[in-house]
């Protein structure tokens, strides 16, 4: 079997133990985060504040973090930084389990907004490492199998999280999310990762950072994007997904509670995340296949196009079967562009930049993903129609399709000439 292969990447070992750790922590984020919104319905049903402000604790440390995230990963060892964070997060979640003891909520949400920002410093380096210890052309396969184990949170993480806080409570479930960190910390120690892999720019201590140096390296990142058109190009089309995720996020329910299942649209619900996590599942193992067949540009473009052709149709369907089974062709696309977006992606950018140019993407989509949330909560229903969130959802997927369709195809052919000639 070859290495590129989903199974053959387990024959690296230190890959095995990163995908494990990988596995562990969500498995441990998911039965926490969800046991934690069930208790909070159940024990502040009057007060929904609380559960606004658990979410808040959850995606405020991006906008705090962003530019100090990718920086790390890049100028320390990037081994060092995951141990640290799995460990310093089961230390968090014992400090979690106090104070929902103690039920002291402001403590509850400082450690939640603490041990959330703790896991943004984690994913740049643990991404980092994973880029490191494959080659570029085993990338792909990795994304696949990110994609999949993706899915199957997305397919059965709600039903962990019940399960988990129906038979343990919420004082069991955080606890099963703090073995987990200190699983996946020991699998990451046992991890023979080259110093190279660690620390591709040199050697460097904590001691060593300073504000000053913060700022230069993350404007570095940002000059070496601006500098290299394939990275540049990919991250500029994340500001039209912001767009389309933004609307994404709120669109089904909104049909399916106003338009087409007002009286059943909660039992709907957890059917579409059903058909979303099988869809993705799906998707992932069809993807990997195809990005050994054809060029990932090609991927990426066809799955922007696919998703504009599921929403805009979808705007008009009338009846839930359909809705269902256009939502089942749209989740067959996500994989199929993640797999190729991020497998490109970790293969044109340099091992010294990986957690900078990765640390850039979740705040470049957060500006217009919140910009189109606003729009929504403004606009909505007063303004504009749920039909019409769809065609806007749909326009900005077909925008990107485009985009990338003229700029992407050219890009990659300058990039093959270049190697060839290195080569020669």
């Amino acid at each position: 079997m070859q290495k590129d292969t989903l199974l053959g990447l387990f024959k690296n070992r230190n890959y095995a133990y990163l995908f494990g750790a990988q596995l562990l922590s969500q498995i441990g984020s998911v039965t926490g985060l969800t046991a934690f919104a069930f208790y909070m319905l159940d024990k502040f049903s009057t007060q929904p504040a609380y559960a606004t402000l658990t979410e808040m604790m959850y995606s405020l440390p991006t906008l705090f973090l962003f530019f100090l995230t990718g920086v790390a990963a890049d100028r320390f060892d990037r081994q060092k930084i995951a141990v640290s964070c799995d460990t310093v997060n089961a230390g968090l979640s014992l400090l979690l389990l106090g104070a929902i003891a103690w039920g002291w909520m402001p403590l509850v949400f400082a450690v939640l907004f603490i041990r959330s920002a703790v896991s943004k410093m984690f994913h740049p380096a643990n991404a980092a490492l994973v880029r490191g210890v494959l080659n570029p052309a085993q990338m792909p396969a990795a994304m696949g199998m990110n994609q999949m184990l993706m899915s199957a949170f997305v397919l059965l993480g709600t039903g962990l999280g019940a399960v988990s806080y129906w038979h343990s409570g919420i004082l069991g479930s955080v606890a099963i999310d703090m073995v987990s960190f200190v699983i996946s910390a020991v699998l990451i120690m046992r991890c023979n990762i080259p110093q190279e892999v660690r620390q591709p720019n040199g050697p460097a201590s904590w001691r060593q950072l300073k504000l000053k140096q913060v700022g230069q390296d993350f404007v570095s990142g940002l000059r070496y994007v601006r500098h290299h058109s394939i990275v540049l190009s990919l991250l500029a089309g994340i500001l039209i997904l912001g767009l389309a995720n933004g609307g994404g996020s709120v669109m089904y329910l909104f049909s399916l509670k106003y338009k087409l299942a007002p009286d059943t649209y909660e039992s709907l619900q957890v059917g579409m995340t059903a058909v979303l996590g099988a869809g993705m599942l799906l998707g992932s193992i069809v993807s990997v296949r195809l990005a050994r067949k054809i060029p990932l540009y090609g991927m990426i473009i066809a799955s922007f196009f696919l998703g504009a052709f599921t929403h805009l149709v979808q705007a008009m369907a009338s009846d839930t079967m359909t809705f269902m089974a256009l939502y089942l062709l749209y989740a067959l696309s996500i994989p199929l562009c993640n797999v190729a977006f991020f497998g490109w992606l970790a293969q044109v950018t340099e091992a010294r930049m990986m957690g900078r140019v990765q640390a850039l993407i979740q705040p470049i989509m957060m500006l217009t993903f919140t910009a189109m949330q606003a729009w929504i909560a403004y606009a909505f229903p007063a303004h504009m129609s749920v039909e019409s969130i769809f065609y806007v959802v749909g326009a900005a997927e077909l925008a990107l399709g485009v985009y990338y369709l003229l700029v992407l195809p050219p890009l990659a052919k300058k990039r093959a000439e270049q190697t060839a000639k290195q080569a020669a």
